[in-house]
């Protein structure tokens, strides 16, 4: 609960010492409904399997960690003083999939499209979907809890980590595939 973890009344520097800081982690591993866990999981299955791949085990591994809690510490932030839990790993999902659009930007995605009766499947530019994604939490950050309980900037701190992350390790990744 970033209640419990951030005071908003106090100096932040002496709050980042904190061990409750350690839920942060923690709270990765924890979702609130089997739909929240399935959904998690299929982006991680989508983006995470060429993303390990190409950054190899260990450092996605440090990417899924590190990014979830960058992302939950976002999160707990813009909601300093909420009564509210912030769990699951949607954040380090959303920092894997700011990865896979900065290591794969000419990638394309199938989609299907509901056509009256019909289904029609499509091949769209990933950094398409992804961009509309992202405005989606952009726009969901800014309605903010009258669209439901979620820790949207939690997503878009996430999504900013693995953008990032994936420009630093860009010249290892090389390295690695070449190796």
């Amino acid at each position: 609960m970033p209640a419990n973890i951030f005071d908003p009344h106090e100096a932040l520097l002496p709050q980042l010492t904190d061990p409750a800081l350690l839920r942060l982690f923690t709270a990765l591993f924890i979702h609130v409904t089997w739909l929240h866990l399935l959904s998690n999981l299929l982006f991680l299955v989508i983006f995470g399997l060429p993303g390990e791949r190409a950054l190899g085990s260990l450092r996605f591994l440090l990417l899924f960690v590190i990014g979830g809690i960058m992302a939950n510490l976002i999160g707990a932030l813009s909601l300093a003083g909420v009564r509210l839990p912030i769990i699951g790993c949607s954040g380090a999902v959303s920092a894997v999939v700011g990865t896979y659009v900065a290591l794969f930007p000419r990638a394309k995605l199938g989609l299907v499209l509901p056509l009256g009766l019909y289904l029609e499947f499509v091949r769209v530019p990933a950094f398409l979907l992804i961009g509309i994604w992202v405005l989606l939490q952009l726009l969901f950050s800014y309605v903010g809890p009258s669209y439901g309980a979620y820790v949207w900037w939690a997503h878009i701190g996430g999504f900013l980590f693995g953008l990032v992350f994936a420009l630093f390790s860009r010249e290892s990744i090389a390295r690695r595939l070449r190796g």
